[in-house]
């Protein structure tokens, strides 16, 4: 469950922030691009205008009309501003969160005395820490820097980062010696080495990772200024033709009419929303949990071609459970079930708990003389119990087969089948035995999570290559690969080989992603275009991607997929209906322009605008408060919808291409008619 404090903070922070962007605009909105720099060009022209009208300068037009719209150009880039401020101020009210989180905390630090012991010293503060330093902590305490865990176990509360209640277990060794400045541990004692310098840990790293308002502009997002940029150097010519066409028809064009014209031409909508789209696809992101390094990732991952995942944990449960029992042909079932169950009486791995489980036998079942437990070793690669004069084993198939041999009892033909079945159909073989001779095989199977088929189908229609990674033998592998519906697999995987196979479709022109947990992971993570990070994972794999999820769920890649492509196309839909729009004010301004000295067209005067200044009034008062009208959609994202990209152009076409024709039609009609009220 999200610590709900912290929830609310972030909400008020959000609130707050959002109230100043309404009496502050954002100068750096002015810069984000040229749609917006003309706008505020024209803004400051129509004031010039209208104080000139002030002193007694009528030739172009009224005080009283020049500041009108000299009002309604400040509210668009106000509104410009706004949608930008909202999308800013939840990255920020994160950052804000985690500051609270980073305080100056003091920690016991170790050094080693002359004759080699440890030794704790005097407190120090974690500002004062450098690089190697090694300190304690016990229960209640705070971590005071990132660092590895070289001693020692203890229960770690993170919620203050990841927001989940539910305490972790971090130990020495392993993928799971990483703990985060910040946190606070529950119980135990840890000895702890420092890992990064001051400033450069994971949490202030984090905290200007969620400063959405510094990010760089990605390459699809420059690729649309761009294309901006083109339309409104078209549109001022448009616009400067004007002038010799109306000298020509004796029609005089006020510098009013002129800016509006030009501010409605342009594709200002789209202009206005084009950083708080971007910002906002970061902003879907951190509300997943993932915090992402910038906006060029999350949009990356809205293009990628290959899709990487782990299987243990992200496609299969991560245990692998008793499904079956195969006794031998000369053992009953209730028999060899029961030796099953005894041989993992004292097994408290997952696989032994659920060989009980599928024995249905109770513990009064399982009640013997005198037991004695053989646990699991490396080297004898069984477990078992022994009682009286019985000897039950439980161990890999050629384990057993060596100890049943060496014994000189045979190993059942249909047992070693039933083996070999059980391997190709991509689980795992246990054989027991008594006294030396094979009762029969126990069957394990990787469980496939539930729906998991369906997420990859989704992948698929979105034309999304899926290649599971996995240790297991290409034989298991091949197995789990099709019953989970991915396209390719990697067995027996090593770090090279991650690492290799990225390259290689990069090779063919394609964008990979891939998440990963470990050091041996950071390479691949490095390599591949969307690198996912787990939270728990080492500092190495943390480093190297740039993503880094805090909720440590595998599957989360695939959210992020389905992120990356609605940021994609809410940018595209909202480009559509931009563009869409500037037919519509184009029709309403034009015709109105010119009607009275033009009579002929008349015929384009299809909305029969009531005059030259509401058409121009109606059109500009239209341009601005559609902006604050598409805001949630640019926040929240278009719907997103797994089909072809063909459909979805034709769908985008349809919805916010005429959309964007019609709407303006009907709104500045209406506008038009609340006008005329007052001329």
């Amino acid at each position: 469950m999200k610590n709900q404090s912290q929830t609310l903070f972030q909400k008020d922070l959000v609130n707050e922030a959002i109230k100043q962007s309404l009496v502050k605009l954002n100068p750096k909105i002015i810069f984000k691009n040229p749609v917006m720099f003309l706008v505020e060009i024209g803004t400051v022209v129509m004031l010039i205008v209208s104080i000139f009208s002030l002193t007694g300068d009528q030739t172009q037009g009224s005080f009283t009309y020049n500041f009108l719209v000299f009002i309604i150009l400040f509210f668009t880039v106000l509104f410009a501003n706004f949608a930008e401020a909202i999308a800013e101020a939840r990255g920020k009210a994160q950052a804000d969160t985690l500051r609270k989180t980073r305080e100056e905390t003091p920690a016991k630090m170790v050094i080693e005395n002359k004759a080699g012991f440890q030794v704790e010293t005097a407190l120090k503060m974690s500002a004062e820490m450098k690089l190697g330093d090694i300190f304690l902590c016990e229960a209640g305490d705070q971590i005071p820097m990132d660092g590895e865990i070289i001693e020692g176990l203890a229960t770690i509360d993170e919620s203050a980062i990841t927001g989940e209640s539910a305490p972790v277990i971090r130990e020495a060794g392993g993928d799971k010696s990483s703990v985060t400045g910040g946190t606070k541990v529950l119980s135990d004692r840890i000895k702890v080495k420092v890992t990064t310098k001051p400033g450069e840990s994971f949490l202030d790293k984090m905290i200007a990772l969620v400063e959405g308002a510094s990010r760089q502009k990605t390459p699809n997002e420059i690729a649309l200024t761009i294309l901006l940029a083109g339309f409104t150097l078209t549109f001022i010519i448009v616009t400067l033709t004007l002038k010799p066409f109306a000298d020509y028809a004796q029609t005089p064009i006020t510098i009013a009419a002129f800016i509006s014209l030009f501010v409605c031409l342009i594709p200002t909508t789209i202009g206005g929303l084009l950083s708080a789209i971007g910002i906002a696809g970061m902003d879907r992101a951190l509300r997943a949990n993932v915090i992402t390094k910038s906006g060029k990732a999350v949009e990356t991952a809205g293009d990628i071609d290959v899709l990487l995942l782990d299987k243990t944990g992200t496609i299969t449960i991560g245990n692998r459970k008793a499904t079956q029992f195969h006794p031998a042909a000369a053992v009953e079932m209730n028999h060899f079930i029961k030796a099953s169950a005894l041989s993992s009486v004292a097994d408290e791995t997952p696989e032994g708990k659920s060989i009980i489980e599928l024995s249905q036998l109770k513990s009064e079942d399982l009640l013997v003389p005198n037991p004695t437990y053989i646990d699991f070793t490396a080297e004898t690669r069984t477990s078992g119990i022994d009682f009286e004069d019985t000897r039950i084993r439980k161990g890999a198939y050629d384990t057993i087969k060596k100890l049943t041999e060496k014994a000189g009892n045979p190993f059942p033909k249909e047992t070693e089948d039933a083996v070999k079945t059980i391997a190709e159909n991509g689980g795992t073989p246990l054989v027991v035995s008594l006294n030396e001779k094979v009762l029969g095989v126990i069957e394990l199977q990787d469980i496939i999570k539930t729906g998991i088929q369906e997420r990859f189908q989704r992948l698929r229609k979105m034309g999304v290559k899926t290649v599971m990674v996995t240790g297991d033998n290409p034989l298991t592998a091949k197995f789990i690969a099709e019953k989970a519906g991915v396209d390719d697999f990697i067995a027996e995987a090593k770090p090279e080989d991650k690492m290799n196979y990225i390259k290689k479709e990069q090779q063919e022109g394609k964008l990979v992603a891939m998440m990963g947990d470990g050091t041996n992971d950071a390479p691949a993570l490095a390599q591949a275009d969307v690198g996912v990070a787990m939270n728990s994972g080492t500092q190495a794999a943390k480093e190297a991607g740039n993503m880094v999820d805090l909720d440590n769920d595998p599957t989360k890649l695939i959210e992020i997929v389905e992120i990356g492509k609605q940021l994609l196309m809410t940018r595209g839909t909202l480009t559509t209906f931009s563009i869409a729009n500037d037919v519509a004010k184009y029709f309403a301004i034009i015709p109105a322009l010119f009607i009275t000295f033009i009579p002929a067209l008349q015929k384009l005067n299809i909305m029969n605008l009531h005059s030259p200044e509401s058409a121009i009034l109606s059109a500009i008062i239209f341009n601005a408060v559609i902006i604050p009208f598409l805001i949630p959609l640019a926040l929240k994202g278009v719907a997103y919808k797994p089909i072809g990209a063909s459909a979805l152009l034709r769908r985008n076409l349809l919805i916010y291409g005429l959309g964007g024709v019609i709407v303006p039609f009907i709104g500045i009609k209406i506008i038009d008619l609340f006008i005329s009220l007052f001329y």
